[in-house]
């Protein structure tokens, strides 16, 4: 039986999620390296996080039942400016991930983190969050 990693994560939740829900609809998957990067996360990295696997004749399917659940997600968010549901996660544009690119070029054995945002691709209204997800204070007023 040949197995093909379809997806990684650096979340033990995320990955069990998606492991779930493939499974729900009747896929075989497993998580290969789960143990390692949950026991000591800061070796992430260095085995490629956590590898969802599937057999090789159903990888065009995950991958694409994958991406239904990708824009499921992103398509649920609405933009608080313009009410549209079109948000990518992207690197933000800006001196902090210019100045990281060449701080990992000249010191290549020491990656900084690139920042990253939801942006709505209507109005261009960026976020850290998604919004609507995790946002539990400005719902709270709301109420």
């Amino acid at each position: 039986m040949d197995l093909i990693t379809v997806k990684t994560f650096d979340s033990y939740f995320l990955a069990n999620i998606i492991l779930g829900r493939l499974q729900s609809e009747g896929i075989e998957c497993y998580l290969k390296d789960e143990a390692t990067v949950t026991m000591d996360p800061i070796l992430t990295n260095a085995i490629g996080g956590i590898k969802l696997v599937v057999k090789k004749e159903n990888a065009a399917e995950v991958t694409s039942i994958l991406k239904r659940y990708d824009e499921e997600y992103l398509n649920a968010a609405t933009c608080p400016q313009c009410g549209a549901h079109q948000f990518s996660y992207i690197a933000k544009p800006g001196i902090t991930n210019f100045l990281t690119a060449i701080f990992t070029t000249l010191f290549a054995n020491y990656a900084v983190a690139t920042v990253y945002v939801y942006q709505c691709g209507q109005c261009g209204y960026e976020s850290e969050r998604l919004p609507g997800f995790g946002n539990f204070q400005n719902e709270e007023e709301d109420i």
